[in-house]
């Protein structure tokens, strides 16, 4: 392998307890290149900086960088700017990673030009033992470019833009940057090996509001997503379609099927111990909320700055 730096950048909110997982798996790398792990504290408030810098001798690779909170795409790309690595691989704070990731990235990338590897991502809600969940089909993932667990050259990080800042909020910015680095020949290079397991709290009914405010929070960011893309694949992306809108409208039969009417049968698979298929049925009303505020805050951008192209219903 070539003698190349790696920065992992990792930007964390609020996200303390995973976050030590995460950073530990990163300490017990069996990687032979020089490597930091960049974490940006994006202003949380559960003790994140606090217990970083009472235990600088449990991460060695670790350099703590604070800002106030601006979001994901901001924090990553200070991260980037301080980093001191040729090679940058972006990792969630969410993420526990395989001893063998990082070396695994690195032989991808060798002898590789224009091109970035994309990890293999587990999904597991099991805390106390995230990397005992087998690999399924719903993990798989056709996105072309996402931050979870993937590495690219710096020079080609910038060139490229970084992250666009106007996604202040939750989604899509890793891939409308994946849109610019397609457009300039970029090649994927799935790279299975990489593998990191994605920890997420199982499904409960309290965690509804938020994930209701995330999906609205996609929809308006999902609308910048298509304003500065205009294409039909974005819209499919986002969910901007008639097909989509009828779709999670007839399933949710206009919004009727929601948290409020669902409850009970979501709280029965919960306490039965099915929070899984009880999240798969709210994702009905999930999408639905998601789908009306893509439309909403694309309607809105329209009448306070005309656009070339307009939305169809």
């Amino acid at each position: 392998m070539n003698k190349e730096k790696w920065s992992v950048v990792i930007p964390t909110y609020n996200r303390l307890p995973i976050l030590t997982k995460c950073l530990r798996s990163l300490e017990n790398q069996d990687f032979e290149q020089e490597y930091e792990v960049i974490v940006i504290d994006d202003g949380s408030t559960d003790g994140t900086v606090e217990f970083l810098q009472t235990h600088t001798n449990e991460f060695p690779h670790v350099k703590l960088f604070q800002r106030d909170h601006q979001g994901a795409s901001i924090a990553r790309n200070t991260g980037v700017e301080v980093a001191t690595g040729e090679i940058i691989l972006f990792i969630d704070s969410d993420l526990v990673s395989m001893p063998g990731s990082l070396t695994a990235h690195a032989r991808a990338l060798e002898g590789q030009d224009k091109a970035f590897t994309y990890g293999r991502i587990v999904n597991t809600s099991n805390f106390d033992d995230p990397t005992s969940e087998p690999f399924t089909l719903t993990d798989v993932s056709n996105a072309y470019f996402a931050t979870g667990n993937t590495a690219i050259a710096k020079h080609w990080f910038i060139e490229a833009g970084g992250f666009d800042p106007d996604f202040k909020q939750y989604g899509w910015e890793d891939l409308e940057l994946g849109v610019r680095l397609k457009n300039m020949g970029f090649k994927i290079i799935k790279c299975p090996k990489a593998l990191g397991y994605h920890w997420h709290p199982p499904f409960t009914m309290d965690e509804v509001p938020k994930l209701i405010d995330v999906e609205k929070q996609r929809g308006r960011m999902g609308a910048i997503f298509y304003q500065k893309h205009p294409t039909w694949d974005v819209r499919m992306i986002i969910q901007m379609t008639w097909l989509h809108k009828a779709l999670w409208g007839l399933l949710s039969f206009g919004g009727a099927l929601n948290e409020r009417s669902l409850k009970p049968i979501l709280q029965f698979l919960i306490d039965r111990n099915r929070p899984q298929l009880a999240l798969e049925i709210a994702r009905i009303f999930l999408n639905w909320y998601s789908v009306q505020a893509v439309y909403d805050a694309y309607a809105q951008a329209s009448q306070t700055k005309p656009t070339s192209q307009s939305a169809t219903s």
